[in-house]
């Protein structure tokens, strides 16, 4: 690991500090007859993949089992009531700034990331009438911190006198992967009940950010949410503020990504399911689809955590029995809603374009898609209405899903009470139960990029990188690191990766983590 230094690399974000993960060195790429790679998965850790190991000139077939590249950030043609085509998809990603590589991929196709839009705040709001705000807090570490102590309502004297600092102390430092040694035992809500970190900020800040991870905070692991309090705040100078995609996902990432690798030679097969892999006598692979069983020279397995499961599973020879029996354990978050609703008139004109909520039923955030997504801000001038979206997180498999579409609909309506005099035009409920659940104490069964096969490796955002990365930033990341172990295997270079710093960027305050050891 480096530091990043002024020159080039600066395009990859304002953070001085972000750290560098130099590739093996080795050959450019192939000249004459190249090695053919599987991936197994069309989302981002499969395209991420594809992607590192085609730009060196390896023949790369891409499976998808959907009819399009996208996984879970997909997006589909849906036809309105009023006759409209619109584009369906399961719902808002944020993109954060730290997401070195992630952007890094979309530069392929665009170099400007002019396909991004910027919001302009981060706002949160409890049903309490308390409200929190990112936009005004400072970005470079602690002030970042302070700053929202500062200006945040929940945080008042009385408050920080009842914390206890040296339950605190672990956020300070955080050090990958010796954080999930620390705190993978304890979960999230634990952690928090430890520091005495105030109620109110708990509910809406620190509950908002873990059920970004689709779970519960009593189920999640205390370390991922402290990795994440220092992706975003205390160990990165990006800050909280993110960008979102200015068009539907399939328009601004899956149709120019798609183009840019089967200009670089990939077979990209959707529609394709892969049932099944076996291990052959000279190390090569044959993998069966419902159509025709192909030979590889490496495999990347780039799929969710069910259909990593299926296809370990039904291919026996793969691995062995301890890798197995890991990729079995897996768990997946509880199921989640999103809700799209297209109205006859407008939200109130103050209304932000993204807000986490938190004491709203089962709603967990509400975005306003005509003030950021182009084809949502056509529909809204043609008709002058609006086009509104509700997510709700880690809802109890058992629960009434009607119940909850309706619960989550009225909680919009106490939210922005405008909204309840409007009619809806249209509306699309995506129920999905298909994220990975990082549960309390799970961290060491998650399998690794590498398998005992040198020829296997896996991707996605369930994968244990060694790196400090989540979500998104985390499935294009073990992506190119599944590409990269496969290229080291035949002396061909890799590709260099960027994350947030690896520890605590501040001397004093790591010094004082150390207090707490």
């Amino acid at each position: 690991m480096a530091r990043r230094r002024n020159g080039p690399g600066s395009r990859h974000g304002r953070d001085r500090r972000a750290a560098v993960v130099h590739a093996h060195g080795g050959r450019a790429r192939f000249t004459g007859q190249a090695p053919a790679a599987a991936v197994v998965g069309g989302g981002l850790a499969g395209v991420a993949a594809a992607t590192g190991l085609a730009e060196r000139g390896v023949r790369v077939t891409l499976y998808e089992s959907g009819p399009d590249l996208g996984g879970r950030l997909a997006g589909w043609p849906t036809r309105l009531a009023d006759g409209s085509t619109v584009t369906m998809s399961r719902g808002f990603h944020a993109f954060f700034r730290q997401y070195y590589n992630l952007r890094g991929l979309l530069r392929r196709v665009d170099p400007g990331l002019g396909s991004l839009k910027p919001l302009p705040d981060y706002p949160l709001r409890h049903s309490s009438g308390l409200h929190d705000s990112f936009a005004r807090v400072p970005r470079t570490p602690p002030l970042s911190a302070l700053g929202f102590v500062a200006l945040s309502p929940t945080f008042g004297v009385r408050d920080l006198a009842r914390m206890s600092p040296r339950a605190a102390l672990p956020l300070l430092d955080v050090r990958v992967p010796e954080v999930y040694e620390q705190l993978d035992g304890v979960s999230a809500h634990d952690f928090l009940a430890r520091i005495r970190f105030p109620e109110a900020a708990h509910h809406l800040a620190f509950e908002v950010f873990s059920r970004s991870f689709f779970a519960d905070p009593r189920e999640l692991s205390a370390a991922e949410l402290v990795l994440m309090f220092h992706i975003y705040f205390l160990g990165s100078s990006e800050g909280l503020l993110f960008d979102v995609p200015a068009e539907p996902f399939p328009t601004a990432l899956w149709d120019p990504l798609r183009g840019y690798l089967e200009r670089h030679g990939v077979s990209v097969r959707t529609s394709t399911s892969v049932r099944q892999v076996r291990p052959q006598p000279d190390g090569g692979l044959n993998v069966t689809t419902d159509q025709d069983t192909t030979r590889c020279d490496a495999l990347v397995l780039a799929l969710d955590g069910a259909g990593l499961r299926q296809v370990v599973a039904a291919s026996p020879e793969l691995g062995d029995s301890d890798w197995r029996a890991r990729i079995d354990q897996l768990r997946t978050a509880p199921p989640f809603l999103v809700s799209r609703l297209w109205l006859d008139r407008p939200t109130a004109p103050d209304r932000p374009g993204f807000l986490g909520t938190s004491g709203y039923g089962p709603l967990d955030n509400v975005s306003v898609l005509d003030r950021w997504e182009g084809e949502a801000a056509r529909w809204a001038r043609r008709t002058g209405g609006s086009v509104l979206e509700l997510h709700a997180y880690a809802v109890s498999p058992d629960a009434d899903r009607g119940a909850v579409q309706a619960e989550a609909v009225r909680q919009l309506h106490r939210i922005y009470p405008e909204t309840s005099r409007a009619r809806v035009v249209d509306e699309r409920h995506e129920w999905r139960a298909d994220c990975p659940m990082f549960p309390v104490g799970g961290y060491r069964d998650r399998p690794s990029v590498r398998s005992p096969d040198p020829a296997v490796t896996v991707a996605g955002d369930l994968v244990r990188t060694g790196l400090p990365v989540a979500l998104m930033e985390r499935a294009v990341t073990s992506g190119f690191l599944a590409a990269n172990a496969h290229l080291e295997r035949w002396g061909v270079r890799g590709q260099t990766l960027w994350t947030v710093p690896r520890a605590g960027r501040s001397l004093p305050l790591r010094g004082l983590a150390a207090l707490g050891g």
